[in-house]
C-alpha cells in the first residue's frame, strides 16, 4: 500500500452559501472539487484558499462569473481520473471505457455512493440551503493507490 493518500474534498450545491461547518470538514484536503450550483464566484475563491479547487459550472449558475467555470472537467488524483459533472443525467459517454476511476456529480442535493462498472459515483450532496427535509452533506474521498474510499459528512446545522 502507498504511503501517501490524498484527501480529497468533495462540494456541491451551495447555490451562493459557504457554510463554516462545510468549510472546517474541507480543511485539511489536498484538493477540492465543486460539482455545480455554486451561486457566486466567491464561494469557489474561498474554496480555493483552502486547497486547489476544480469547479463546474451548474444549471442555477448565470452571469458573466460563469464562462470560468465548465460544463464539465477532468481532475487527476494521483494517478486515478475524476469526471466532474454537476447533472449525472448529462453524462454522455462511458466512464469505465473512458478510464475514469469515479464520476462526482450534484444537482439532486441527495448524497450518493455506488459503484457502476467499477466506477465510482459519488454526490456529495448539497452544502446550500436546506431543500425539504434533506440533508446537508459535503463528501470526502481518501485516494491511495488505484483505491478511492469514500465517504459522505453530515454537517450540524
Amino acid at each position: 500500500m502507498p504511503a501517501t493518500e490524498a484527501r480529497v474534498g468533495l462540494i456541491s450545491d451551495t447555490h451562493g452559501l459557504l457554510r463554516p461547518e462545510a468549510v472546517a470538514e474541507l480543511v485539511g484536503s489536498d484538493i477540492i472539487i465543486h460539482a455545480g450550483d455554486i451561486g457566486k464566484p466567491e464561494i469557489v475563491r474561498r474554496l480555493a484558499e483552502i486547497a486547489p479547487t476544480f469547479a463546474v459550472r451548474g444549471n442555477i449558475d448565470d452571469g458573466d462569473w460563469v464562462a470560468a467555470f465548465p460544463p464539465t472537467q477532468l481532475v487527476e488524483v494521483e494517478t486515478l481520473r475524476f469526471f466532474v459533472l454537476h447533472d449525472v443525467t448529462q453524462l454522455d459517454l462511458d466512464p469505465a471505457k473512458a478510464g475514469f476511476a469515479a464520476v462526482v456529480f450534484g444537482h439532486s442535493h441527495k448524497p450518493a455512493i455506488e459503484t457502476r462498472a467499477g466506477v465510482l459515483f459519488f454526490n456529495p450532496g448539497s452544502a446550500g440551503p436546506r431543500r425539504f427535509t434533506l440533508p446537508v452533506t459535503v463528501g470526502r474521498a481518501h485516494v491511495s493507490g488505484l483505491h478511492i474510499r469514500p465517504e459522505i459528512v453530515h454537517l450540524a446545522v
